[in-house]
């Protein structure tokens, strides 16, 4: 386990940019041309940035960034 201390505009930084790849890694999984190998390993990308992504922000903010395969299974866990 690392930590880290961040100013309040390093957090800021570090959150744009995650969100920033987020935003392209959801769009890449709709492009049709893209390979069934190399979505599993943009899939896999794309779990570890929503996870670092939820530590620095809000559940409101996370959320716009499920995938709705995973909000469907997020919610049913939730509810249990």
């Amino acid at each position: 386990m690392l930590g880290m201390m961040l100013t309040g505009k390093e957090s800021q930084e570090i959150e744009y940019l995650l969100k920033r790849e987020l935003e392209e890694l959801l769009l890449d999984f709709s492009d049709s041309r893209i390979d069934g190998v190399v979505k599993r390993a943009m899939e896999e990308r794309y779990q570890m940035i929503f996870q670092l992504y939820k530590r620095f922000t809000t559940k409101q903010e996370y959320l716009k960034y499920v995938r709705n395969r995973q909000y469907t299974e997020y919610k049913t866990s939730q509810s249990d």
